[in-house]
């Protein structure tokens, strides 16, 4: 059992963990089960694991959760280091999110968050005629979840969903489930010969919101076969999506290139990458960064002030203008290092033995990084006073 007991209480773990830090000091490792891990709270020696020991430490431990909701380790960030890892990686930095090709899904962006905005805005109007007082609560945590899963489903497959649309809900609830299970402690990760015993049935639950994420994602891929097939439904090179994209450069590529997977696997699993890793950690954040300047009305005033002086009212705010928004920056930089969207880092594992903080770490160690206290670390530093003079 090792220290699990001590993460089976009331409080979270990152909370725990911390507590454990406060006693222990900065680094420290603890027994889950049958693996060592390593616990990190200081952002020097974070900043260590992923500079110096980066190429060491980026490899991913197997768990229940990745092999059945990430395509058996095929989904790019989830998986294991190696060359098949470093193929996808080349090709999302590359062809998927360089610069040329998110400028040509600008238009994607913009009309999402118009049509967003504009949902707010009749849901205004249809009230405004039934009600006196002229306001709309809108739950603003799912407003930025739908706005970021329908601007992502979009880039990634061309696809946009409506409040109404079943397919969506369908979509948006399985997604959902899907967080929930990533998230969830499993007893055989830390215990492997229990795993027979599906204590908590949540294998089961992977396997099904598995098979029903999958069975979406198969009707997706369907539809861009047979519009890449049927030259007369073919879209132009500038209004590809990253499906399209996709299918393009593996149907170039060798079978050698990507041992272990075929191509349509490998399609659906990085689609389904890139839209759990831009979804959920943008609501948590947005919700929280809004939550945040509601009760600090003064952040919020210079925030509006900012706004006006380089946009004005007479314009929507565009792309372009965020590189001049360095208050509104500073305020998002903030909000990502008081409330993490994960307060523990992804766990990496150690691939050959390392030296961390002084201490020498033998291969196959995992490694934790609890984002919550690295953050509140960087009080102490010259950063934190210049960002507390800036925004306060």
């Amino acid at each position: 059992m090792g220290h699990l007991h001590l993460l089976g209480g009331s409080q979270l773990p990152h909370k725990t963990l911390g507590s454990m830090a406060d006693k222990y000091g900065p680094i420290f490792t603890v027994k889950l089960g049958i693996h060592q891990a390593l616990v990190v709270s200081d952002w020097e020696i974070a900043k260590e694991c992923f500079t110096t020991n980066d190429k060491v430490l980026a490899n991913r431990p197997k768990s229940v959760a990745v092999e059945h909701l990430g395509y058996n380790y095929a989904m790019f960030g989830l998986g294991p280091y190696g060359p098949y890892w470093r193929q996808v990686r080349k090709i999302v930095i590359l062809e998927l999110l360089s610069n040329r090709r998110l400028e040509m899904l600008g238009h994607v962006r913009v009309s999402q968050v118009k049509e967003s905005i504009k949902e707010i805005y009749e849901l205004w109007l249809n009230n405004k005629s039934s009600a006196s007082n002229y306001k709309v609560k809108i739950e603003m945590k799912r407003w930025f979840g739908d706005l970021s899963l329908n601007m992502m489903v979009r880039m990634l497959v061309g696809k946009r969903y409506l409040s109404n649309d079943k397919e969506g809900t369908r979509f948006q609830k399985a997604i959902g489930e899907f967080f929930k299970l990533l998230g969830i402690f499993v007893v055989s990760d830390a215990i492997p010969s229990l795993r027979w015993l599906d204590l908590g049935g949540y294998e089961k639950r992977m396997k099904k919101t598995a098979k029903e994420i999958d069975c979406i994602m198969e009707g997706w891929l369907d539809e861009h076969k047979m519009r890449k097939r049927n030259s007369s439904l073919q879209v132009k090179r500038d209004h590809q999506d990253f499906m399209d994209v996709m299918l393009l450069i593996l149907d170039a590529a060798k079978a050698e290139d990507f041992p272990g997977f075929d191509a349509d696997t490998i399609n659906k699993a990085t689609c389904l990458a890139m839209l759990t890793g831009a979804t959920d950690t943008t609501t948590v954040t947005l919700t929280w960064a809004l939550s945040l300047l509601l009760n600090n009305r003064h952040v919020l005033r210079k925030a509006q002030d900012e706004l006006d002086i380089h946009v004005g009212r007479e314009r929507q705010l565009e792309e372009s203008d965020l590189k001049k928004l360095i208050y509104i920056q500073a305020i998002l930089k903030e909000t990502l290092r008081l409330y993490p969207a994960g307060p523990l880092s992804v766990p990496h594992e150690s691939m050959e033995k390392c030296t961390v903080g002084g201490y020498k770490i033998p291969k196959g160690t995992r490694l934790l990084v609890n984002l919550c206290d690295v953050g509140q670390v960087l009080v102490f530093y010259y950063f934190r006073r210049v960002l507390i003079y800036v925004l306060f």
